[in-house]
């Protein structure tokens, strides 16, 4: 799933082409992708984009009169790319804008889940659809950080993926930002010292700037992920076999020197099976 890193490096890729010529066809759209109706996507027809903006996961694209708003969140699977004027693009995007000048913002999305979303909304609508949302936790520093953690008693990996709580992580970063804080994916919120607070703040914004100065220069997750999908690889720092926890919709991945004081923790979908 692109996190905050690989949707900002998309946004500051986007932000240059989609505002730099008016709209010329708004569509197609997939039924299921495009989750609203009124205003009908055409309005968007020769209208400028102001640019690309983030908020969390989502992009946002306004328009340059400030009438509308185009909300793009891609979930796990879905994809979005600009291609220049001649370039082969997929021949039936979940969505899709074409723009005097031969530009052309695409979206696909693979597999049989369809997740991914795009809403034409107010500003006023669009506001109001990431109100629910936690701040941005590039940059959240300490005491803020701290101030979260504190609030109710809870694990820090699903803490950390929790959008309502903090913007951006999801279940890649979490893995890279746990290891690089030297906490447990268990360790519980409302447990850690202020020591272990500082040094996870310091983790998130350092991963995630490391992430986004790769993505940035188009780098594979194959280098970009340290520990993240790196079942039995050694860690990086340590050399210790990397380890897994499985979840049903996702798995963590952790250093159990670095982390977890060596401790094995136990897998969730096998402690399932043997009930």
């Amino acid at each position: 799933m692109p996190e905050l890193p690989e949707m900002e490096a998309l946004r500051r890729a986007l932000d240059g082409p989609v505002s730099a010529h008016p709209i010329l066809r708004a569509g197609p759209a997939h039924v299921v992708t495009l989750k609203t109706f009124d205003p009908p996507l055409h309005t968007l027809d020769g209208r400028r984009l102001a640019g690309a903006e983030r908020r969390g996961k989502r992009l946002v694209f306004p328009t340059e009169d400030g009438g509308l708003a185009l909300v793009v969140h891609l979930m796990t699977a879905g994809r979005l790319r600009w291609l220049r004027a001649g370039e082969a693009g997929p021949k039936k995007p979940a969505f899709q804008l074409a723009f005097e000048g031969g530009g052309r913002l695409v979206m696909t999305e693979a597999g049989s889940k369809k997740r991914a979303g795009v809403w034409l909304l107010t500003p006023e609508e669009a506001e109001d659809q990431v109100a629910h949302l936690g701040p941005e936790a590039l940059g959240l520093g300490a005491e803020r950080l701290g101030e979260i953690l504190g609030r109710e008693a809870r694990r820090l990996h699903p803490l950390l993926r929790d959008q309502r709580a903090l913007a951006g992580i999801g279940r890649a970063w979490s893995n890279e930002i746990l290891h690089h804080a030297r906490l447990s994916p268990f360790a519980v919120s409302t447990e850690l010292d202020d020591e272990e607070v500082g040094r996870l703040a310091e983790a998130i914004d350092a991963e995630l700037e490391r992430g986004l100065e790769l993505r940035e220069r188009g780098a594979s997750d194959a280098k970009t992920y340290r520990v993240h999908d790196r079942f039995g690889e050694p860690c990086h720092v340590c050399g210790t076999p990397l380890e897994r926890v499985e979840y049903e919709e996702h798995t963590i991945y952790y250093c159990p020197r670095c982390q977890t004081g060596g401790r094995v923790l136990k897998d969730r979908r096998l402690s399932r099976l043997l009930r």
